[in-house]
């Protein structure tokens, strides 16, 4: 049987006077690592305020769990937020602030500071829990930021542009220690960014907006399946491999160092070979090109393609 989603939009709109955030948007989040996906400016900010419960929809409805946090306060203490800027109290430690929010968010102290213990190692800031966080590193604020999102054992977390002002060392260390979390704490995960890149790596499924509406909505892995389009990568003589390609009645264009060939049920195979002999390209990789998630904006770029929804 299939388990309820954790959010629910159904046809949620947000208007803020003229400025439309939201139009009529309706999807769902289930278990797991869910990539919110877009430009700035797309609603992504919105639609996670509607499911925190700080905004109320100008229509449809934003459900938590089943039960909508704009109107029961309980639905809130079922999901945990990190947001994108930086809030955090300057003069406390880590281990302080983490107890403080474990209590806020109902857990008696003595469990409260077992909890917030337990969340310092999980992020990595055990030897630093008691610096005052006006101490801290861009990276450390960023993690200090996950850990009061999950130190009261929520069933989802809404993570509003983790990566935000991290370094790509930093950014690269903060997908770990989100990948982590879903894994290790089963916590799911809302992750919120407009980089494809890392949605690409982190998630498990993805949601996308633009412009307010939604455009896609499906796992990362069938998105970005292999196609049937065969990338012949070589170092040199391109030119020459097109031209002996089309001698043998197959279509082919370049693209950076690849050359892609229509490739279905294998029957060009013996012909890419041998056009690779007479051009005398030395091949590098052949192999079934992927999808990419950058795919999305390109197949769309005025936000009218709703296939996925």
């Amino acid at each position: 049987m299939e388990s309820a989603p954790l959010l629910e939009a159904a046809s949620l709109t947000k208007r803020y006077g003229r400025v439309l955030a939201l139009d009529s948007v309706t999807f769902t989040v289930g278990e797991g690592i869910t990539g919110l996906l877009g430009p700035n400016g797309a609603g992504k900010s919105t639609a996670i305020k509607l499911f925190l419960g700080l905004l109320q929809p100008t229509g449809g409805a934003a459900q938590v769990m089943g039960a909508q946090p704009y109107h029961d306060v309980n639905a809130r203490s079922l999901i945990g937020y990190m947001p994108e800027h930086d809030c955090l109290p300057t003069s406390v430690n880590a281990s302080e602030f983490l107890t403080h929010m474990a209590q806020v968010s109902g857990l008696p102290p003595a469990q409260a500071r077992t909890r917030a213990a337990d969340t310092m190692r999980h992020v990595g800031l055990d030897e630093a829990r008691y610096r005052s966080i006006g101490e801290y590193s861009t990276g450390m604020k960023q993690r200090v930021k996950l850990a009061q999102a999950i130190v009261h054992d929520p069933r989802l977390v809404l993570l509003d542009e983790p990566t935000a002002g991290l370094d790509p060392g930093g950014r690269e260390e903060m997908l770990d220690l989100v990948k982590r979390t879903g894994r290790d704490f089963g916590i799911s995960i809302v992750f919120s960014s407009h980089l494809m890149g890392e949605v690409e790596r982190t998630c498990d499924n993805i949601i996308v907006l633009d412009g307010g509406r939604v455009t896609h909505q499906e796992s990362v892995s069938s998105f970005t399946r292999s196609t049937d389009i065969l990338a012949v990568d070589i170092d040199s003589r391109h030119v020459e491999l097109v031209s002996a390609l089309a001698s043998r009645g197959i279509e082919a264009e370049r693209e950076g160092n690849s050359i892609l060939v229509s490739h279905e049920d294998g029957q060009h195979l013996p012909a890419i070979q041998d056009a690779l002999i007479e051009a005398q390209a030395p091949l590098r990789r052949m192999g079934f090109r992927r999808r990419m998630l950058t795919e999305i904006f390109r197949d769309s770029p005025d936000g009218s393609d709703d296939a996925g929804n």
